[in-house]
């Protein structure tokens, strides 16, 4: 039995899982923490990860291994391989007025055409999380940690580069910037590589940085660029949205909901897309198709405050919401608790509509707080549907997914049946897939069974939907 490792260095922890290589079966798994806050240097991802090694129980029976991580996250090299400062997160925004910069530099001081050729150049209209607006963080705020960057590469490529061997001078590595790889996927968050193009922007990189530095090679779906040091591949990774689409076993048209803090809604796409109003971004997914993307602020802490409003559990918000009638008898919850991204409304706040007395009972309230949350996922898969995105099937994940309300009412909303696998760590399986993938060769990955999953169904009402869009642009709409 062939075993493989997948690796998920995420914002919050290292975990390895390894599994059959052939079946996908559970073999064993272990998990460590990284330090909170937005910036980290790497040296943390590399120590948590040499801890969940151990606590793994070794990985030298592994026949391959790949990485699956946290997009856009900005890790700078000198010419010895040092790290020249702590890595900026894609959660940092520090970067946010970098991006209007750029976005502006590249329409010739017009919004409207910086955004629309920052879509056509690299897939996404630039905000603080992409690569390349950290990169102008750098130059303006810290010219000299600038001027020394020698190469840029993202969290899941440094991790792959000292799993092979390599590393800085001063730790008695060979400093060997050449040996550096991504995969396509990664590569597409950065905002200086092009989709559409499969290829390398450095003139934005230029632009962004004022010098252009080593970046890492591209790999194909299931290239290996390097082994470790007892000999198994290192399979190309992923970013973690297109590692978890491939742990779930997405194919073309299958759309993904996650309910996290954030929402995210992705989906297979045969297509490269573009979006010059910044709701889609155009990434690349792991298997040589695209992951378009929409991102909400808003998601699962929805349900949060559903709680603490009527002073219920999460069990009982749930119950309630189930016994209430679709459409909450008019009540309609925004939930722009957070301002929000899609659409762009970042001073937003929350707002509750449709209240009268006979319809003010909590039970109401319940059912217009998962129904907001819902349509607000909603409006980013409409999003990817006005690009030319034609939904097969829809897999709902994440904390929000919890809930008996959310999947339960999710048809209802979503127009389609629900999919919801059972929990599990899908990026790092993604990763482990991948690896699997390395040894087998072949045009598609394994095929691993997902056992377990629930599909929700139900009929559409149209009412939700439309006491939504009735209201959704009350609620600040020119922010």
């Amino acid at each position: 039995m062939a075993l493989v490792a997948g690796v998920d260095t995420s914002t919050q922890s290292c975990k390895i899982i390894v599994r059959d290589a052939a079946t996908g079966a559970d073999v064993r798994s272990a998990k460590t923490a990284h330090p909170d806050g937005t910036e980290c240097h790497p040296d943390h991802w590399w120590a948590a990860y040499c801890e969940a090694v151990t606590a793994v129980g070794g990985l030298d029976d592994v026949a391959a291994i790949a990485v699956g991580g946290q997009q856009h996250g900005m890790v700078c090299l000198d010419a010895d391989g040092e790290v020249v400062r702590p890595a900026l997160l894609w959660n940092d925004t520090r970067s946010a007025e970098a991006a209007e910069q750029l976005i502006l530099e590249l329409g010739a001081g017009v919004r409207a055409d910086g955004a629309k050729a920052w879509a056509e150049a690299c897939g996404s209209v630039l905000v603080a999380s992409l690569t390349v607006t950290k990169l102008r963080w750098l130059k303006d705020n810290e010219p000299e940690n600038a001027a020394r960057v020698a190469a840029v590469c993202l969290p899941h490529d440094w991790l792959s580069w000292r799993i092979a061997g390599h590393g800085p001078k001063s730790q008695g590595g060979d400093g060997d910037l050449g040996a550096l790889c991504t995969d396509r996927s990664d590569a597409s968050g950065t905002g200086y590589w092009s989709p559409r193009d499969n290829a390398y922007r450095l003139d934005l990189l230029e632009l962004a940085l004022g010098h252009t530095p080593v970046v890492p090679r591209v790999l194909g779906p299931h290239e290996s660029g390097a082994t470790t040091p007892w000999g198994a591949p290192i399979g190309p990774g992923a970013g973690d949205n297109a590692a978890a689409a491939l742990g779930l076993g997405l194919a073309e048209g299958d759309v993904s909901i996650s309910l996290g803090t954030s929402g995210v809604v992705s989906a297979i796409s045969p297509i490269p897309m573009s979006d010059p109003t910044g709701l889609v971004t155009g990434f690349a997914d792991a298997t040589g198709a695209f992951l378009p993307l929409a991102c909400t602020l808003n998601a699962s802490r929805i349900i949060d405050a559903a709680t603490r409003l009527t002073g219920a559990s999460y069990d009982e918000v749930a119950a309630m919401a189930l016994a209430a009638p679709a459409g909450a008898a008019g009540v309609t919850l925004v939930p722009y608790f957070e301002g929000e991204r899609t659409p762009n409304k970042p001073h937003a706040t929350a707002s509750i509509h449709g209240l009268t007395l006979r319809n003010a009972t909590p039970g109401n309230l319940a059912r217009a707080f998962v129904e907001g949350l819902l349509c607000c996922q909603a409006d980013g898969l409409d999003a990817m549907v006005a690009l030319g995105l034609e939904p097969s099937r829809v897999f709902l994940i994440g904390g929000g997914a919890k809930s008996p309300a959310t999947r339960e009412i999710a048809p209802s909303v979503f127009g389609c049946d629900v999919i919801v696998p059972p929990e599990g760590e899908y990026v790092a399986v993604g990763a482990a897939r991948q690896a699997a993938w390395v040894l087998a060769g072949g045009d598609t990955p394994p095929t691993w069974p997902i056992a377990g999953s629930t599909v929700y169904t139900g009929e559409f009402e149209a009412v939700v939907r439309e006491q939504y869009a009735a209201v959704r642009e009350l609620t600040y709409p020119n922010n």
